[in-house]
């Protein structure tokens, strides 16, 4: 998951450049803009994917709670 939270990351780093740079923003500017971009992107994704990751174990653990009780009733 890491690897593609980062690749996603980077392709928005890279779009935002080829935006930033048609915009003719200084090189500088263009790489720092592009950065904080990155940043975001980033840390969203990861947030993103560490909440459906849980939502999906809590899931799992409740439906295996469930079916260990009905293993023992019966």
């Amino acid at each position: 998951m890491n690897k593609i939270v980062l690749r996603l990351g980077m392709l928005t780093f890279f779009l935002s450049v080829i935006f930033f740079s048609r915009m003719g923003l200084s090189i500088t500017e263009l790489l720092f803009k592009s950065f904080i971009i990155f940043v975001a992107t980033t840390i969203l994704l990861s947030i993103i994917i560490m909440s459906f990751i849980r939502a999906i174990n809590k899931t799992s653990f409740e439906k295996n709670k469930d079916t260990a009780n009905n293993i023992i009733r019966k």
